[in-house]
């Protein structure tokens, strides 16, 4: 079909805005807190897309460019804010997951009615923190804050670098459209940073571990230091990668919290888009506040989920890590597997569940305050 002279240059002209506005294109679903290149006003918006007369364009020199050592930094800053505040109930839970405190604390007998038992752990939880600050003093709830907070930021620093420069590779080699985000990216890069972090920390975990169990009245330990030569040196170099194995398979709930923490943030943002649009002064105050508490909630809810899916293998991790000792001397868990079987045979099912109220205390508003912390030192730092 022949074109008259005005319907080719239209089509030209169509042809040139389309190359120009090409740049700027992209779906909510290729945004991410990973990106190289990101708005200031919004932590995972898309790269602008084609503004209407209304609105103000922004072209690349007004695109502030988060490098990947901000996240590394303000992921680190993040873990370590939630750290300290929620420290005395990471030292209930340590307790109540461990065989030594495991008949102390719990001393009533439980009802059946789940709701009834919610009540009954959080009167533990608090029966236990009232106890540790009458008879072991205030220092006690802070237990194993030092090597807790040595191992939070790397671990927190690493996790978060991990898992984006492995997004960042699958969608730049495997995307089936341009940056295109997809869950099983999220998936894969929630296993790989799960892996790198556990191997990197497990030493200091098993240290923390060994210091919140560590008794006032007759302590083993003098500090982080004293614990980690005497370990090395009565129990061997390898020793300090017990319950290793358990971390691996923790890093399944890290994972799961991740892929839910996308999935929620993509609604989120795509509802900020369908509301506000792309440009960031059509948003008030308000609504940059209440976005980021969202976002920060997400990642308590996403915590909150993947904790009751994954929580046994934190009591058989505390065991392993603890290394109790048989009446012949011998260590009475072999194994991962030899460990579940045991704490399940000896304790019953609910014990793979003890401390998980403390738990949840601790790591759910955790998580919110490390992702929330984390946006806000990435925007100062962008």
């Amino acid at each position: 079909m022949s074109l008259s002279s005005k319907e080719q240059d239209r089509l030209r002209s169509l042809e040139k805005d389309a190359e120009e506005a090409y740049k700027y294109m992209a779906s909510d679903e290729q945004s991410s807190t990973f990106k190289n290149e990101e708005l200031i006003y919004e932590l995972d918006a898309a790269v602008p897309q084609p503004q209407t007369t209304t609105s103000k364009k922004f072209t690349r020199s007004e695109i502030k460019e988060t490098k990947p050592w901000v996240h590394f930094v303000a992921g680190g800053i993040g873990g370590t804010v939630g750290a300290v505040v929620t420290c005395p109930l990471d030292v209930v839970k340590t307790r109540l997951q461990s065989d030594v405190y495991h008949n102390v604390y719990n001393t009533s007998v439980k009802s059946g009615n789940p709701i009834k038992q919610a009540f009954q752990h959080l009167s533990e939880t608090g029966g236990a923190l009232r106890g540790m600050y009458v008879n072991e003093g205030v220092r006690s709830l802070f237990k194993g804050l030092g090597p807790n907070l040595v191992g939070v930021i790397p671990a927190r620093s690493i996790n978060f670098f991990t898992y984006g420069a492995t997004k960042d590779f699958l969608i730049r080699n495997f995307a089936t459209t341009t940056n295109t985000e997809q869950t099983w990216m999220h998936l894969v890069s929630g296993i790989n940073a799960g892996f790198v972090t556990s191997t990197a920390t497990n030493p200091i975990w098993l240290i923390k571990t060994r210091l919140q169990l560590d008794k006032s009245k007759s302590k083993i330990y003098k500090n982080s230091w004293d614990c980690l030569k005497n370990v090395v040196k009565n129990e061997g170099f390898f020793s300090l990668y017990r319950g290793l194995s358990a971390s691996y398979l923790g890093g399944i709930e890290s994972t799961i919290q991740w892929v839910l923490y996308e999935q929620m943030r993509m609604f989120i943002n795509k509802r900020s888009l369908k509301i506000h649009g792309t440009n960031p002064t059509n948003k008030t105050t308000k609504d940059h506040v209440m976005e980021w508490s969202a976002r920060s909630g997400a990642a308590g809810l996403a915590k909150f989920l993947a904790s009751l899916i994954t929580y046994p293998h934190e009591v058989v991790r505390t065991r392993l890590r603890q290394a109790p000792l048989e009446s012949t001397g011998k260590p009475k868990y072999t194994g991962l597997i030899q460990c579940f079987k045991l704490v399940f045979k000896e304790e019953g099912f609910a014990s793979m569940y003890g401390g998980l109220t403390p738990h949840l205390l601790r790591t759910v508003p955790n998580s919110i305050i490390m992702f929330g912390t984390w946006e806000l030192v990435v925007r100062l730092l962008s």
